[in-house]
């Protein structure tokens, strides 16, 4: 088996740390199940690019047991967990992550996914699909699964220019994972991050979201709980208007860059905070990013504003600016949720993952008659996924009378 790891005498931490998230994905768990008995996967190929968590790693191994063959690579160079990945290729499944591992590496690692011609592709940010696109012409999948916001953006600017060659379900957009997911899971995860890297208190300082999606929502929410003054930059202007009527400031990245204590970017987009911004920020502002790729800080234009840098903790970097001040910036500008903390909780991950290997369920089912398109997972699959999660947290479902079903689908009934 070819493969290439940091360290393969890790595998039996990262089974332990593997088991302890399998405890907490009863969704995930109850479709391995069915995949035992139901092999819908059998001799299917599955090339990932996703993060290399524990999480992932029982991903990998549901497709698995449905008769999948799995080939699995990082989505970023910093998000790689290296017990992770040892425990998988101990397991017999490939896998191409190293942690910290330079762009070189990082794309010979996607290309040897794709060496292996698979029949589904999984990604996290698009990179493999890209990659489909660009060099990896020969290669034509039945179809992809994405699984952020990030490579939802990047296929749907395909989408509309009519190059995407195959069919792809934005997992991201199901409803079980973006509410989920993106909100309780990036909100919690990325402070988890700032506080490992900081140990900071968040009470009482100023804490600037830039982007309120689902996930800037989340690390809102959860930067208010933990008693931070909270202000919001959006540049659409339903998200601003609802975010002020959460009761948060909404400013510009300008007027915002003055007064905040902490950033967390979450857009998507590159360059949110610049130049313009890193001249006003007060000294000692933190800044961190919890976007998929790391363009979101400028930090070649921080950079060259900064007299000298410096590495004060693992995952904190000192930048200090001629006039004094000193600014500070979260590893490397990267997902500080997953190159400084842990990443998503399993309990989360475990819809989202449900939804990935249900998505792939769906590409074989329908590939006849799918066309080279953005598709979002169908409802009844989210709903599905909803149910036995609720299920599992000890939740009870309202059904509805006949009565009450047939009052729904009648328009002749009033007052």
């Amino acid at each position: 088996m070819d493969y290439d790891i940091a360290d393969i005498s890790l595998a039996d931490d990262g089974e332990k740390r593997i088991a302890w998230a399998a405890r907490r994905m009863p969704v995930l768990a109850s479709l391995r199940d069915r995949y035992e008995q139901s092999r819908p996967f059998e001799g299917v190929r599955f090339g990932a690019c996703m993060h290399v968590t524990t999480e992932t790693a029982n991903l990998m191994r549901t497709l698995r047991a449905g008769g999948g063959e799995v080939t699995l690579c990082a989505s970023n160079p910093l998000s790689t967990q290296d017990d992770a990945a040892a425990a998988l290729v101990a397991d017999g499944i490939p896998v191409f992550a190293v942690r910290r591992e330079d762009t070189e590496t990082y794309y010979r690692h996607l290309q040897a996914v794709l060496d292996t011609r698979p029949d589904i592709t999984m990604d996290d940010g698009a990179d493999l699909v890209t990659l489909l696109h660009t060099e990896r012409t020969e290669l034509t999948p039945l179809g992809s699964m994405e699984e952020t916001t990030t490579g939802v953006i990047r296929l749907r600017a395909m989408e509309a220019e009519g190059a995407l060659r195959f069919p792809v379900v934005a997992v991201n957009d199901s409803d079980t994972k973006h509410l989920f997911d993106n909100r309780h899971g990036t909100g919690q995860s990325s402070l988890d991050g700032v506080l490992r890297s900081t140990n900071m208190l968040i009470a009482g300082r100023t804490v600037v979201v830039i982007g309120f999606g689902d996930c800037g929502q989340g690390v809102a929410d959860r930067s208010d709980g933990l008693g931070a003054k909270v202000v919001v930059v959006e540049v659409d202007p339903v998200r601003a208007l609802s975010a002020a009527m959460e009761g948060y400031q909404v400013m510009t990245a300008l007027e915002a860059a003055s007064v905040g204590d902490l950033f967390v970017t979450v857009t998507g987009n590159i360059h949110v905070l610049r130049e313009e911004h890193f001249e006003v920020m007060k000294d000692g502002a933190i800044l961190a990013n919890a976007g998929h790729f790391d363009v979101e800080i400028d930090l070649g234009a921080l950079s060259k504003l900064a007299v000298s840098r410096r590495k004060i903790r693992p995952a904190l970097e000192e930048f200090a600016m001629d006039d004094g001040r000193r600014l500070f910036v979260l590893a490397e500008g990267r997902l500080v949720n997953l190159a400084a903390a842990e990443g998503h909780p399993a309990d989360v991950m475990d819809m989202s993952f449900a939804n990935q290997a249900l998505a792939a369920e769906w590409i074989l089912d329908n590939k006849a008659k799918l066309e080279s398109k953005v598709y979002r997972l169908p409802a009844d699959l989210d709903q599905e996924v909803a149910a036995l999660k609720l299920t599992a947290l000890g939740g009870g479902l309202e059904l509805l009378t006949p009565e009450q079903e047939s009052y729904m689908v009648s328009w002749r009934q009033g007052t």
